[in-house]
């Protein structure tokens, strides 16, 4: 008697041959299929990206830093130590960014006061330490400047006459 040894096969019944070979048709036909979408509808650049308008867009900065108030608006005249003061002092002067003295710090600005009013005004027309000339708005004019530094000073115990704007000549 011969023993023949019979492989162990997971397919046990006609049911389960007929589910295998049918898979084995689908899933590669299906792959195929998918690939060839794949191959076909391939992401394809816009267009429209190219244009002048569109790559302004896309490289344009992501914030920029401004000095002082927004658009400047027409000019009246000079103005007061007040407007100036909020418009471009405060970012500075309210906190007390990088040492500048703070509004209402009587104790720091009873130093600045001793000094003459000339060289409190050349140096912060001028700059000084981490303050930049004009406290960073070109635009003030001497008169506007002396105003701001009166209004600060006023605030903080000190005792300056306001400058008056100069005679109109005719």
């Amino acid at each position: 008697m011969s023993t023949h040894d019979e492989q162990p096969s997971f397919i046990k019944s006609p049911q389960q041959l007929i589910v295998v070979v049918v898979l084995a048709f689908v899933v590669p036909i299906i792959a195929i299929v998918l690939l060839v979408q794949l191959v076909i509808n391939r992401p394809s650049a816009d267009p429209a990206a190219l244009a002048p308008e569109a790559v302004a867009a896309r490289i344009q900065p992501v914030g920029r830093v401004e000095f002082g108030a927004a658009a400047p608006t027409a000019a009246t005249g000079p103005r007061t130590g007040e407007q100036v003061f909020q418009s471009v002092c405060t970012t500075c002067h309210q906190t007390g960014v990088a040492g500048a003295p703070k509004v209402g710090d009587n104790a720091t600005w009873a130093k600045l006061v001793k000094e003459p009013f000339a060289q409190l005004l050349k140096e912060s027309i001028n700059g000084i330490r981490a303050m930049p000339p004009r406290g960073g708005n070109p635009d003030l004019s001497d008169l506007e400047m002396a105003r701001a530094i009166v209004y600060m000073a006023n605030r903080s115990g000190g005792k300056f006459k306001e400058p008056a704007a100069p005679a109109a000549s005719k």
